[in-house]
């Protein structure tokens, strides 16, 4: 069965199998993935190669575990805008989006206007990513933080098997 996810993507069920292993092992070999979808290496490289080319298949990263390298606090901070206009609203997400400790950006409905996953090494890094990057920045009126207190559940794989 095809599936539409664009008006110039369609996906089989090859094509949702093989994204649906690459995205738990994106070092698995060639060889290994074909073996696993049931093709020859060739047709699943050039299977491969579509979905890179046609961006369904964004990038390969090596996914690091924070804590690991010291980064304790995953916070979400929330924050309103003054004002809804373009050019203000470009300067502050260029600025937020520039932050190392940010790794999440959503414009988002609701009370706030914007939520940041940020990672901080711990409340005193919190505490100056808030007072010395968010509250001073022009146009932002109203900061909400969340620590984390525990990860139940993270994830980057999308479930691309039909059910």
């Amino acid at each position: 069965m095809m599936v539409a996810y664009s008006p110039e993507i369609e996906l089989d069920s090859v094509d949702q199998k093989i994204l649906q292993i690459l995205q738990n092992d994106g070092r698995l070999t060639n060889a290994e993935l074909a073996k696993q979808v049931h093709l020859s290496p060739p047709a699943v490289h050039a299977r491969v190669k579509r979905l890179e080319q046609k961006g369904v298949i964004a990038r390969y990263v090596a996914l690091v575990d924070r804590q690991k390298v010291g980064y304790d606090n995953l916070c979400f901070v929330e924050f309103s805008l003054q004002l809804h206009r373009y050019e203000q609203i470009q300067n502050i997400l260029d600025k937020v989006t520039s932050w190392p400790e940010v790794l999440e950006c959503h414009n988002v409905t609701g009370e706030y206007d914007y939520v940041l996953k940020v990672a901080v090494k711990n409340t005193q890094s919190l505490e100056h990513f808030i007072s010395k990057k968010m509250i001073p920045l022009e146009g932002v009126a109203k900061v909400h933080t969340t620590l984390v207190l525990k990860e139940v559940k993270a994830t980057t794989a999308i479930n691309i098997l039909d059910d």
